[in-house]
């Protein structure tokens, strides 16, 4: 069990954490989410031990372990599977002594315990965790310091994971997985048997991994339970309520203190005002609703509709050496209004052809043909690097927009969805979140008619990957998303295509298929030597979809009856608020006062009961639907 209790915690003069309390029940898996900058690293490394607390505490159970993703990514010649198993200090110092103890008693209670522990099977479990997040059986026995900085945070991942501790902390750990690692790592957090505390952004992560939300916010700390869906409709419904309710205190204050100001000072109403004085000063203080505003993302759209397709490929190969093309005789088109997303894990290729679309790398062979005088814009966030440090997102639309008011540059500005006292500030300064809206502004200045973009959200929080979801809805032109953000590849895209073994071919099913696809290990078989084996696999695995729906249905259809029945109590309590909201009803009909009162509370325990019931149901269709994955 993990205990925050009063927790406080101020940095640069700013505070950050106050007065913040939470009971984190062993076994439970919690999103810790909240808008960026309110502190949730931050209060992880204070649980860590990184950082003291200026008051307040830290309890957990004794003996509990903590485990949380090294910061500095592994780089040492050690191979791969080797580091992660040198993650369990228990078990490498119990098999270095086991080599060389002799006394009898003692090599005893070492065996014992290597079994107690499963050591003789942790290069199975290690082999197992790094197969999940991308690593081949060949990869395992690398130097970590043959990969790059983003594989080798996978392999810390893996490290972290092995050694399987009481609390796991994970800060954003899907900004360096690719979709594969992402599925893989939500059910893996699913099946965990320890305690999870995660912060991320992922909104699919967080709906389908943890069973609570710990909302950090104005320096408090607030459990919800559910996922991030269920959390953002139930704090939007507490908002509407505490509304509801100062603005019935503030009219009913209005009311008394127009009457103290009127008589005050009469003697013959003194004693009155008096009274509403004293009445003033019992009622309650209801902090007005402050609502998070996030700044909009819009893209222009095309200037003139081309005619389809906009881009033909005719046996086509791609690559950085022309003896090892990393995309072969690819042969597709690309409508003006498709919306593709691709799939397959990193380093087959999806990178490579998305640069190859923006003429960022030239074919080997093959012939490409594009419509005239067709716009494309690329974003990958590499390209972050590129903005220039001491100059202001004003300064850089300028350079697009050189004989233009200052009041239309801001304008532009303004539409990439940075705030008025963000416009003027260097780009240095920018968080890695405003300088991706930037980014994306500037490379769809021009309105284009194919807009490709690589993992688009790595430094964007929930609300700004909404607006981007929106944007790119609102968009007229075609797409093409490399994205490991599962909730926005669904929200956006109509076509899934699938990269993999040097080729680009339609992936049949949609997201829950291609999940099943990736646990299933079916995209780690080589599908060229199955050829028809893997079409009447998709047909068996509707067939099975088809009736693992069919067995579900009832309890489904159970789960809509109950979220029919929760509408109209929110629809009654909201009725009952608007007529409650009449300042004058305690006065002209107490009665009917007094009964609404009774009406709404009987409506909210009854709506309690319905969403108990709701949460309870539904986490058991989950269930259900997890275990035939």
């Amino acid at each position: 069990m993990l205990i925050i209790s009063d927790l406080t915690y101020r940095i640069a003069g700013r505070t950050l954490i106050e007065g913040a309390s939470v009971t984190i029940h062993d076994g439970a898996k919690v999103g810790l989410v909240g808008r960026n900058g309110t502190g949730k690293t931050t209060l992880f490394n204070i649980v860590a031990g990184d950082l003291s607390a200026e008051s307040g505490s830290i309890d957990l159970k004794r003996g509990a372990r903590i485990g949380r993703v090294a910061q500095e990514a592994p780089g040492s010649e050690i191979s791969l599977i080797d580091f992660v198993l040198a993650a369990d200090t228990e078990r490498t110092a119990l098999m270095a002594e086991a080599e060389t103890a002799t006394d009898p008693h003692r090599i005893a209670e070492i065996q014992v315990r290597l079994a107690d522990i499963e050591a003789h099977s942790a290069e199975a479990r290690a082999a197992t965790i790094l197969s999940g997040l991308g690593f081949d059986a060949a990869d395992q026995r690398r130097p970590c310091s043959d990969f790059s900085g983003g594989w080798r945070m996978r392999v810390a991942l893996a490290a972290v994971l092995f050694t399987e501790p009481d609390l796991l902390l994970l800060d954003e750990p899907t900004n360096y997985l690719d979709l594969e690692g992402t599925l893989w790592l939500t059910n893996y957090v699913q099946r965990y048997a320890h305690t999870v505390v995660l912060i991320s952004h992922d909104r699919d992560l967080l709906d389908s991994a943890v069973d609570h939300i710990c909302h950090l916010s104005e320096g408090k700390l607030t459990l919800w339970k559910g996922g991030y869906t269920s959390f953002a409709r139930q704090r939007q419904e507490k908002m509407l309520l505490q509304e509801k309710a100062r603005e019935k205190i503030e009219a009913r204050r209005k009311h008394l203190q127009a009457f103290v100001d009127r008589f005050r000072y009469k003697a013959s109403k003194a004693t009155q005002a008096q009274s509403r004085i004293k009445m003033l000063e019992k009622l309650d203080i209801i902090a007005e609703v402050v609502e998070e505003h996030v700044q909009a993302i819009s893209f222009p759209n095309p200037k003139a509709k081309l005619a389809p397709p906009i881009v033909t490929y005719d046996k086509v190969d791609l690559g950085y050496d022309p003896d090892k093309p990393v995309l072969k005789r690819l042969t597709l088109r690309i409508d003006d209004d498709d919306r593709i997303a691709l799939l397959g894990k990193n380093g087959n290729g999806k990178s490579t052809f998305a640069k190859a679309l923006a003429d960022r790398l030239a074919p080997f062979s093959g012939n490409i043909v594009k419509a005239g005088k067709l716009e494309i814009a690329f974003f990958a966030q590499h390209q972050l690097d590129e903005l220039h440090p001491d100059e202001t997102a004003v300064a850089h639309v300028r350079r697009l927009m050189p004989d233009a008011p200052d009041a239309r540059v801001r304008s532009r500005v303004a539409q990439m969805g940075l705030d008025t006292n963000k416009m003027d500030t260097p780009a240095r300064e920018l968080s890695g979140g405003e300088k991706a809206r930037l980014l994306l502004g500037l490379a769809t200045f021009h309105g284009p008619n194919l807009l490709i973009l690589d993992e688009p959200t790595n430094h964007l929080d929930i609300d700004s990957r909404e607006s981007l979801i929106q944007a790119l809805n609102d968009f007229e032109g075609a797409v093409i998303l490399i994205s490991h953000d599962r909730h926005l590849v669904e929200a956006t895209m109509d076509r899934l295509w699938l990269v993999d073994k040097g080729g680009i071919t339609p992936f049949d099913g949609d997201m829950d298929d291609y999940k099943r696809f990736i646990l299933s290990g079916a995209g780690d078989a080589d599908r060229a030597s199955r050829g028809e084996e893997l079409k009447v696999t998709n047909a068996d695995r509707r067939r099975l979809a088809a009736e693992r729906r069919a067995q579900l249905a009832p309890l489904r259809k159970r789960i809509q009856g109950i979220e029919a029945e929760m509408e109209k109590a929110r629809k009654l309590i909201a009725r009952i608020d608007a007529a409650l909201a009449d300042p004058a009803l305690f006065t002209s009909d107490p009665a009917k006062g007094a009964r609404l009162s009774k009406e709404r509370a009987d409506a909210v325990r009854g709506l309690d009961t319905l969403e108990e019931e709701w949460l309870t149901l539904s986490a058991e269709y989950e269930e259900a639907e997890a275990a035939d994955v």
